[in-house]
């Protein structure tokens, strides 16, 4: 079997573009693939269009060759573009091996240790009543873990953190107070605070409040966080924006984190998530990973979970709080992961277990969409 074609496929899905990468072979069998980099994905197809030059030809079942290949055949190797890109093809190969062989993913990962993927899903009200009632109405669809969002994360323009912390501290108390101990909460910040504005949001809410805290601060500094690790006591969940198993090296190695928000998509797809997962377990930090894309990076990600011993909650983007959301449009993807109650279960059939309409995705226009521009009161630049 050769690989005679990659094909790429930026798409407007739902609220938000998604790449989907469709790797072909000369006996038939094909593959799907997505790429994690959302808002760059014109970058990503660059990078796609370089690899595919020299993969014509190759092997698709030589994963962990292609793979070595892909990252060592340039002088600047990595970055998030590439590591995209890869990720897409690596994940496809996947596809294809498991379509081969007729077996599921996870069996190529060494098979699966549970029968189904619990999942957490997220609040989109702002802190307030209407959050409250959110987090209540998940709880009665089976949702035992679930994230919260901060006050001003709508906001389009302007973020001033110390306008928001003491609001979003008072109701993820009342929060913790409505639904009891026994709900796992968290909260996103989406790497918007400083260390000082990250740990007076922490130190306004007792003790046991959050089970975990997801990206606080920018994950470049490793230092910086374990800053922040001695003013507090809550649980990090921090690694979605790792691009590879060297970025995750000095969090898992300095025990600063607890969850690792690993994306499938982005971090080099299913050949380097099972080495990131290995090395979390040796230093017992569990796998909570990033799922915010389409139902090709859902799926790929439910084999990952199923095949992990050291794993918490799965990433749903599809609970009844967001389905204003549409990422898992079935006219695009007749055969996907879908949720029962909180959980996926994990699919049987040979490869992801997905169908894509690639007629219909061929028609769909790319729709450029640019994260949002946040600054300061004073006009300026913040992260979004």
């Amino acid at each position: 079997m050769k690989i005679t074609a990659i094909k790429s496929y930026a798409v407007k899905v739902g609220i938000r573009n998604q790449l989907l990468v469709k790797v072909e072979t000369d006996e038939g069998i094909s593959g799907w693939g997505e790429s994690g980099l959302s808002g760059r994905e014109k970058a990503v197809v660059g990078a796609l269009e370089h690899y595919a030059e020299f993969l014509r030809r190759r092997d698709p079942f030589k994963i962990g060759a292609l793979w070595q290949e892909m990252y060592r055949s340039q002088y600047f190797e990595g970055g998030r573009v590439l590591q995209a890109a890869i990720s897409a093809i690596d994940i496809a190969l996947y596809d294809i091996k498991g379509k081969a062989l007729g077996v599921p993913v996870y069996e190529l990962l060494g098979g699966k240790q549970r029968e189904r993927i619990p999942t957490f899903a997220t609040t989109f009200a702002e802190p307030g009543p209407a959050m409250i009632e959110q987090a209540q109405m998940l709880v009665e669809h089976g949702w035992t873990a679930m994230r919260l969002s901060p006050s001003g994360h709508e906001n389009k323009d302007t973020y001033e953190p110390r306008e928001h912390i003491a609001t979003t501290a008072k109701w993820c108390v009342k929060a913790r107070e409505a639904l009891g101990e026994d709900v796992v909460l968290g909260i996103d910040y989406h790497h918007r605070l400083s260390v000082a504005e990250a740990a007076s949001f922490c130190q306004k809410m007792p003790s046991g409040t959050l089970d975990f805290l997801e990206e606080p601060i920018r994950d470049e500094s490793p230092s910086s966080y374990e800053a922040l690790r001695r003013l507090t006591d809550i649980p990090f969940a921090i690694g979605e924006e790792f691009a590879s198993k060297w970025q995750f090296q000095p969090y898992i190695e300095r025990d600063i984190h607890q969850f690792n928000r690993l994306d499938v998509c982005n971090v080099g797809g299913l050949t380097e998530s099972m080495k990131v997962a290995a090395w979390s377990e040796t230093h017992y930090v569990d796998m909570m990973p990033h799922n915010p894309l389409g139902p090709v990076c859902t799926a790929a990600t439910i084999h990952f979970s199923a095949a992990v011993p050291n794993f918490s909650w799965l990433e749903t983007r599809a609970s009844p709080a967001e389905t204003h959301l549409g990422f898992d449009n079935s006219d695009f993807f007749p055969v996907q992961p879908r949720l029962v109650g909180a959980h996926y279960p994990v699919p049987d059939a040979p490869g992801l277990g997905i169908e894509v309409n690639e007629e219909l995705i061929a028609k769909q226009s790319f729709e450029f969409w640019e994260a949002p521009h946040l600054r300061r009161r004073d006009g300026s630049v913040t992260n979004w």
